[in-house]
């Protein structure tokens, strides 16, 4: 279970290691472009939305000694509701996994 820690107050969301790598590269994409989005994720204590931004640090933490292999399929999938008037919300991991 990686950790996602986000803003200078060091708010942190565990999430799995695998979901965390395919997010790393979206956060990452829609960053380097500029482009804030909103983020929702639903967890144990009930949702969260944190608004991603490039002036609020976020840190990615995996708890695995070996990186996840990248299934583009769902990166792309990812981008496009990053993308979205909703914002970006984790759909299942389509079955294809190209690297």
């Amino acid at each position: 279970m990686g950790v996602l820690v986000y803003g200078s107050q060091g708010r942190t969301f565990d999430i799995e290691d695998r979901l965390l790598a395919h997010l790393r590269v979206v956060f990452m994409n829609k960053l380097r472009r500029n482009e804030p989005f909103m983020f929702h994720r639903a967890a144990d204590a009930g949702t969260y939305s944190v608004w991603v931004h490039p002036a609020v640090p976020i840190v990615f933490q995996f708890s695995g000694s070996r990186p996840p292999t990248i299934n583009r399929q769902w990166v792309e999938t990812l981008m496009i509701e990053a993308g979205g008037a909703n914002g970006l919300r984790v759909i299942p991991e389509p079955a294809s996994a190209d690297v």
